[in-house]
């Protein structure tokens, strides 16, 4: 029987040089992997993101396969343009976010994977979905105001009151912007700043008070929620660091090692 080659394994004669490279680069392939498959969403890590993706799937193949004119009755009974926030504001509110703007859905597959999705393994579906909400509240009953004061004191004629507002987009945003909240400092940045970036190229190619308005606002609505995502039960706990008697200024920890929050 052959023997062990001299230096291929701990302990045994001579120094171990450790695995070779081939193992290192199927190590990391494997880590990578398992760091991108923690990440897809699922019906366990992320039923909210899933299931308001499933139900704007489900409109816009309707808005693809109905009757044209029947498509834009529903659409325009569901608009939160400032006509209908005035007549019907809950309505307005609730089903506005439940259409895309345009018949076109996989976009918003990504953004939701990339902001809603991510934001709900963090904070639970249950935040998410506030944040969700409160981002498209907010940014439609602004962006609103503004044109509605606009047509009053004559700066745009009074058809804006009416043009057709729907979309998932101030949702999304807000995502992004409370996501924002919770990654590391560099990420932070990368966050906001393509924020800013896509929300100025909007600004500057769309001629729309609208998108100028409600989308910056929809960023710092996620922005605002920062302390209370972090704050909140959906955070990670882990023990607290027990001091070597003597050592340090620090108190000692209290009986049964209670937990404290990891706000990374």
């Amino acid at each position: 029987m052959a023997g062990l080659r001299r230096g291929a394994e701990p302990g045994g004669p001579g120094p171990y040089a450790g695995p070779p490279f081939g193992m290192l680069r199927y190590g990391l392939r494997t880590a990578v992997v398992d760091w991108l498959l923690a990440r897809v969403p699922t019906p366990r890590r992320n039923p909210f993101a899933l299931a308001y993706l499933a139900v704007v799937g489900a409109t816009t193949t309707f808005g693809k396969l109905a009757d044209p004119d029947l498509v834009l009755r529903l659409q325009e009974a569901s608009s939160s343009d400032g006509h209908n926030l005035l007549h019907h504001p809950l309505r307005a509110l609730l089903f506005s976010g439940f259409w895309v703007a345009g018949q076109v859905w996989m976009p918003y597959l990504w953004a939701f994977a990339f902001t809603v999705a991510p934001l709900e393994r963090r904070v639970g579906s249950g935040r998410a979905a506030a944040v969700f909400a409160i981002g498209h509240v907010t940014a439609t009953l602004l962006s609103q105001a503004v044109v509605i004061t606009a047509v009053e004191t004559g700066r745009l004629e009074s058809a804006a009151m009416d043009y057709l507002d729907i979309g998932v987009s101030y949702g999304v945003l807000a995502s992004l912007g409370a996501l924002a909240g919770l990654l590391s400092r560099r990420g932070r940045l990368l966050a906001l700043g393509g924020a800013a970036a896509l929300i100025a190229e909007q600004i500057a190619t769309e001629n729309d008070v609208v998108t100028a308005v409600g989308h910056p606002v929809a960023v710092l609505t996620g922005v605002v929620l920062w302390r209370w995502l972090r704050r909140g039960p959906g955070r990670r706990l882990r023990p607290a660091p027990v001091e070597a008697p003597g050592v340090g200024s620090a108190p000692a920890p209290s009986p049964g090692g209670a937990p404290v929050l990891d706000a990374g």
